[in-house]
């Protein structure tokens, strides 16, 4: 056996191994994401427009409809839904402790819907069996211009919605 090609063979294993028995962390997401979506039934992803029927019901008292924003505690004081609910995203353990019924009607909303995904999928996985997935967020609320309030100044209205204003979040290096 050739010695330059056995080095070869070790070389290049070595360096395409890992591309080749790794899938990069965007696609593995992108992976995870579609299973815990597939976990949410079809006829429970509701639009803004449904969110904001159902709030209208809640607040007429002909609904008893739980609104749960999943947003930061800062992304809610700035701007929520009037009487909804703030968990953050990553708490959805503390469904089952503030709301024990999985027969609770529930409409889950984040910025867009990302995070809201996951939390909803954690939900039915908990064997919730009425949990809305609202697709377009808050953002899509806001674009509709449905009201949004605030702690500190009452009704508020979004003139313009700023994608670009989204928070980037960065991860920490560790050392």
């Amino acid at each position: 056996m050739n010695k330059n090609w056995l080095c070869g063979v070790v070389i290049a294993t070595f360096l395409l191994g890992p591309a080749l028995t790794f899938a990069e962390p965007a696609d593995e997401e992108k992976e995870v994401f579609a299973e815990l979506s597939a976990l949410i039934p079809q006829d429970r992803v509701a639009s803004v427009d449904d969110l904001f029927k159902k709030w209208q019901e809640v607040q007429e008292k002909k609904s008893d409809a739980v609104i749960l924003d999943i947003r930061t505690g800062a992304e809610f004081y700035a701007g929520h839904l009037l009487d909804a609910n703030n968990i953050d995203s990553g708490n959805p353990y503390l469904v089952p402790r503030a709301w024990p019924d999985p027969n609770t009607e529930i409409w889950v909303f984040c910025r867009s819907q990302h995070r809201a995904t996951y939390f909803t999928s954690f939900l039915y996985r908990y064997g919730y069996k009425n949990v809305y997935l609202v697709h377009g967020g808050i953002a899509g609320w806001a674009e509709k211009g449905y009201p949004l309030y605030s702690k500190h100044f009452g009704e508020i209205k979004v003139l313009k919605y700023d994608k670009a204003l989204k928070e980037e979040y960065k991860t920490r290096q560790f050392d």
